[in-house]
């Protein structure tokens, strides 16, 4: 998290970096206890492994991605969170490749 690129949002903050020679990407999920409970933390986590899984993992192929989750997270809809972490992602995907 200390080298590469950072990407804030209201609710979402993404680290990527460049890993040279792997062929998918990797991502990494931080939910501190201000997020809330711990049924609340593992609730953010699942709707990030699922948006990582199911629409974004092709256009990260070598990066290491990490998600921490901000204590306003868990109170976004399913659509909002969505939009926010592929938003969040894309503009870190375009600062990488510059």
């Amino acid at each position: 998290m200390r080298s590469g690129r950072k990407v804030s949002s209201a609710n979402l903050v993404v680290y990527l970096k460049r890993v040279p020679g792997t062929a998918q990407a990797r991502f990494g999920f931080v939910v501190a206890k201000k997020v809330g409970n711990a049924v609340t933390r593992n609730l953010v986590k699942r709707r990030l492994r699922n948006l990582a899984r199911n629409q974004t993992a092709s256009a990260a192929r070598g990066l290491d991605v990490v998600v921490r989750a901000l204590p306003g997270s868990p109170n976004l809809t399913w659509e909002e969170l969505s939009q926010e972490f592929i938003a969040s992602l894309a503009k870190g995907l375009a600062k990488e490749l510059e």
